[in-house]
């Protein structure tokens, strides 16, 4: 496992209230982000070939105002399974929506990426791997980050693809005032994370470019079916429409980081979540967090690919970084 390449990006869990755990299954995997005491949610889909669960109560004219997780997984639409185990496992806690006497619903959306041309298309995460991630996110110490790794190729991150490169998965972090807004995506995009003409990530141009001439040489795998999802979270206190919001323009994070994005072949999704209090917060408040969504979402990306590990025919962007190479 390659050591991550952005050592002070920060982490989704730098967020109070909200825990992160994976289950990496090498050539795919689930990604879990809990918030047990419930968090306000909202999605926004912009690719044309989405894998969704639970999205539609997420709209802020819906009744249901919080989750208690969001599932993204490997898998292709198979992987929508490892939602049941996050919401059995979350149910045996005690985690939920209570709805009369002592039942409880826990609300788990859940998103997935197409992953089957990385080792074998018949490996695929299930309920039982979902329940795994939840005990890791919650029983493992919450910022003990040395413990396991945490951006590259773990969790719905391990067959991820970006354009000829290998994905993975990336956090990032920020404060805004005195918030946090931070961001964990799967990046797994049709398009590609580099410009061909200089070799340069899209995103920055902080980071080493590739070789060109080795970047040439790479072939995307023998598909157009791909997805970038993740989350965007903040313990801000927004409200539900403001939070939908957050989920929109995060996506311009990953229109600076990807060429094409949003394609009729990707499914991109982002949720957005918040572990504040649902009072709202004034417009230029708003208009600074809606700034941080998509910085955090765009360096996110870059961390998910620059620390992602060369395996099953895969080349990553350590292999051809100039700097990897003097």
């Amino acid at each position: 496992m390659a050591q991550r390449y952005l050592s002070d990006a920060g982490y989704l869990s730098d967020v109070p209230g909200l825990h992160v755990g994976h289950t990496s299954l090498g050539d795919t995997g689930v990604s879990v982000i809990v918030a047990p005491q419930g968090a306000t949610a909202a999605v926004d889909v912009r690719g044309g070939g989405p894998g969704t669960r639970e999205t539609d109560l997420l709209e802020p004219h819906n009744t249901v105002q919080q989750v208690h997780a969001i599932t993204l997984s490997g898998g292709s639409a198979y992987g929508l399974a490892t939602a049941d185990g996050v919401m059995a496992e979350l149910e045996r806690r005690g985690i939920g929506f209570p709805v009369i006497n002592d039942i409880i619903v826990p609300i788990v959306p859940a998103a997935v990426i197409f992953d089957l041309l990385v080792g074998d298309p018949q490996h695929r995460p299930t309920a039982d791997d979902g329940r795994r991630a939840v005990i890791a996110a919650l029983d493992a110490p919450s910022q003990n980050h040395a413990a396991q790794p945490e951006s590259g190729n773990v969790g719905a991150g391990c067959g991820a693809t970006a354009g000829a490169l290998r994905g993975g998965f990336g956090q990032a972090s920020v404060k805004v005032g005195e918030f946090v807004v931070a961001a964990g995506v799967v990046a797994n995009p049709v398009g590609a994370v580099i410009d061909a003409r200089d070799g340069s990530l899209w995103a920055t141009h902080d980071i080493p470019p590739v070789d060109l001439a080795a970047f040439a040489e790479l072939r995307p795998l023998a598909t157009k079916l791909n997805t970038t999802i993740g989350v965007v979270a903040t313990d801000a206190p927004v409200s539900k429409q403001q939070a939908k919001r957050l989920a929109m323009v995060a996506h311009d994070g990953l229109a600076r980081a990807i060429r094409p994005a949003h394609s009729p072949l990707d499914g991109d999704t982002l949720f957005a979540l918040s572990t504040g209090e649902p009072r709202g917060v004034q417009l230029e408040d708003m208009v600074q967090l809606s700034s941080a969504a998509a910085e955090v979402v765009h360096t996110a990306i870059i961390d998910a690919v620059t620390s992602a590990s060369p395996g099953y025919g895969l080349t990553c962007y350590r292999d051809i970084a100039l700097e990897a190479n003097t």
